[in-house]
C-alpha cells in the first residue's frame, strides 16, 4: 500500500485515492487513467511511419541499427565508440550524411526493426547466414570470424563435436550459432543447447565463468575482446568454417543503389587500410599479454588501483590523456607502487631515470603525483615528436615503444621496417622489426645501435592489453538499459485497454 493511499470503491471496482498530508485528494486511478491515455495518444500521434524512411542519399540522414556491445557500439565516457559505429560514421561522412544510432536489445529485435524499415542498415557484428540472406540484403564482408566453443580454464575442455553432447551448452538467442547447431544435429541428434535472451555473448561468458553453464558458443572476434573481462574463458573447439561479417539492409528487389554505395565504401576501406586499422584497434591480440597476467591485473584493479585511481584520472585530465592508458603505463612500470626502484636506478610509479626527472622538473620521483605528471608529460612529448602522418592507434603504440627504449631506437626500427618493404607509419610493421635491434647483423643499418627491441614489444603489448581491460571494466554497468516494460507498471485494470487508432 502506498503511504497516504486508501482503497475505495469507484464505479463498482476498487481503486486507490492518494491523499496529500493535509488530506487533499491528489489523484485517483480514474484521473491517472485519463492522464496515461493522453500521454499514450500523444506518443502515438508523434510516431513516424517507418515505411516512408528516406533512402540513403548524400546530405541526408543515415540510421544505423546496432547493439550495445564492446565489439560494435558502446560509450567511452561521453564518446561513442565501436568498430561498427566508426565504420558507419566514416561512411556517413564520406557522403555528407548525419549518422543516427538506434539500439536494439536482442538480435531478434534488431532484425525486426530492420524488417519494419526503422533503419537503413543493421551494423552489429552480424555473421552472414543463409536464413538471414533470405530476408535481407547482405553487404560485402568487412571482417571474418570463427564460431568457437569457449569453456572455463581448469574445466573439461571439449576437443571434438561429439564431446558437446550431454554438456550444458549456451548460445545467444537469435544468433547464427543456433542455425549452425541445428545443422550439427543432423549428425548429432542428441546435441542440445540453451538459448539465452541476451544482447551478445558477454552474458554467456559470465554464465560459464560463474559455472552456471559449462560451454558457450561465441565468435572469435567477441572472445578476443571479452577475454579481457573474463580472462578465465578460453577457446576449446572450432565449429564450422570462418564466416563473413556483414551489414544487412532491408530487402529490395528493385533498388540496390544503397547496397552498391555501401559495397563500394567497404571495398575502399579494405584497399586503403582503414578496415585493417580498425581491426587492430578493436580486436588486436597482444602476443605477450598472458592469461595469468590478465588474471593478476584484474585482481589488482580491485585491490591496488582504488587508492590511486582519482589521482591518475586527475593527472590524465591535466595532460589530455585517457586515464586508462596512464593507469596501464603506471601498472606496467611499477604495479602502482610509488616507492618502486630497479637496479638500473629508475624509481617511482612511472620509473623515471634521474636525468629524465631533472629535465621534467620532478624533484621527488617517489612522490606519486610528481611521478605521474612527469611520466605523462614525457609521453606527450614523445607523441608530439612523432611524424604528423602517423595516425592512431599506431601513434600511441609507437610513443609507448619510444618511452621504453628511446625515440632514436624507434626511428632505427622504422627505417628497418621501410627497408624490409613495410610501412614505417604502421605499428605492426615497426613492431615486427624491433627485435632486430639486438642482432649485430642489423647494427650497420642503425644509427643508435643495440637496443632491447623484444622488451619494447612486450612493453607495448602489455600496456595496450591492460588499457583495454580497464576500458571494459565498467562496460557491464554502463550498458544502455533496455526499455521499461510499461505493462508491469500499470494497474491490472489498465493493461487490457485498447487505444483507438488515430
Amino acid at each position: 500500500m502506498i503511504k497516504g493511499a486508501h482503497p475505495q470503491m469507484c464505479g463498482g471496482s476498487e481503486a486507490f485515492i492518494i491523499l496529500s498530508p493535509d488530506g487533499r485528494t491528489l489523484y485517483t486511478y480514474s484521473m491517472a487513467t485519463r492522464f496515461l491515455l493522453i500521454i499514450l495518444m500523444a506518443l502515438l500521434c508523434s510516431c513516424q511511419d517507418t515505411s516512408d524512411l528516406a533512402p540513403i542519399a548524400p546530405g541526408g540522414e543515415l540510421i544505423m541499427l546496432t547493439r550495445n556491445t564492446p565489439t560494435t557500439y558502446y560509450f567511452e565516457g561521453d564518446n561513442e565508440a565501436g568498430l561498427d559505429y566508426e565504420l558507419a560514421q566514416a561512411f556517413a561522412e564520406q557522403h555528407g550524411m548525419t549518422l543516427r544510432v538506434k539500439v536494439a536489445f536482442s538480435l531478434p529485435e534488431l532484425f525486426a526493426m530492420l524488417a519494419r524499415g526503422e533503419g537503413h542498415l543493421a551494423a552489429a557484428g552480424l555473421t552472414q547466414s543463409a536464413q538471414r540472406d533470405e530476408q535481407f540484403q547482405a553487404s560485402s564482408p568487412y571482417l571474418r570470424q570463427q564460431a568457437l566453443v569457449a569453456y572455463k580454464s581448469g574445466k573439461l575442455r571439449p576437443r571434438s563435436l561429439p564431446q558437446l553432447v550431454d554438456r550444458d551448452l549456451v548460445v545467444v538467442a537469435g544468433s547464427a550459432h543456433t542455425e549452425l547447431l541445428e545443422g550439427l544435429q543432423v549428425e548429432l541428434p542428441q546435441l542440445s543447447w540453451r538459448e539465452i535472451h541476451a544482447v551478445d555473448s558477454l552474458e554467456l561468458m559470465q554464465l560459464v565463468t560463474e559455472e552456471k553453464a559449462e560451454l558457450a558458443v561465441v565468435n572469435s572476434l567477441a572472445l578476443s575482446v571479452e577475454q579481457r573481462l573474463f580472462p578465465r574463458m578460453v577457446a576449446g573447439l572450432e565449429i564450422g568454417e570462418p564466416t563473413p561479417v556483414v551489414w544487412y539492409l532491408p530487402q529490395s528487389a528493385e533498388d540496390t543503389t544503397s547496397l552498391d554505395l555501401i559495397n563500394q565504401f567497404i571495398q575502399q576501406a579494405h584497399q586503403n587500410g582503414d578496415l585493417a586499422k580498425l581491426e587492430r584497434q578493436y580486436f588486436g591480440r597482444y602476443q605477450h599479454a598472458s592469461r595469468v597476467g590478465s588474471l593478476t591485473f584484474q585482481r589488482k584493479i580491485a585491490t591496488d588501483l582504488p587508492p590511486w585511481q582519482s589521482l591518475i584520472q586527475t593527472v590524465a585530465l591535466e595532460y589530455q590523456m585517457d586515464w586508462q592508458l596512464l593507469a596501464a603505463m603506471a601498472y606496467q612500470e611499477s604495479h602502482w607502487n610509488p616507492k618502486a626502484r630497479s637496479p638500473t636506478g629508475v624509481r617511482g610509479m612511472m620509473m623515471l631515470t634521474r636525468s629524465t626527472a631533472d629535465e621534467l622538473g620532478v624533484e621527488d620521483r617517489t612522490n606519486a603525483q610528481q611521478s605521474l605528471r612527469g611520466g605523462a608529460r614525457f609521453f606527450k612529448n614523445l607523441l608530439r615528436r612523432l611524424p604528423a602522418d602517423i595516425e592512431e592507434p599506431d601513434r600511441t603504440s609507437m610513443a609507448l615503444a619510444a618511452y621504453n627504449i628511446g625515440m632514436g631506437h624507434l626511428e632505427d626500427a622504422r627505417i628497418i621496417a621501410q627497408q624490409a618493404g613495410g610501412d614505417p607509419h604502421l605499428w605492426p610493421d615497426v613492431r615486427a622489426q624491433l627485435p632486430q635491434l639486438q642482432h649485430p647483423e642489423f647494427f650497420p643499418l642503425t644509427k643508435f645501435g643495440f637496443a632491447q627491441g623484444p622488451q619494447a614489444v612486450t612493453y607495448v603489448d602489455n600496456i595496450r592489453h591492460y588499457e583495454g581491460m580497464l576500458k571494459l571494466q565498467t562496460l557491464p554497468e554502463s550498458r544502455i538499459a533496455p526499455p521499461i516494460e510499461v505493462d508491469t507498471l500499470l494497474p491490472e485494470s489498465l493493461r487490457s485497454i485498447t487505444l483507438p487508432v488515430l
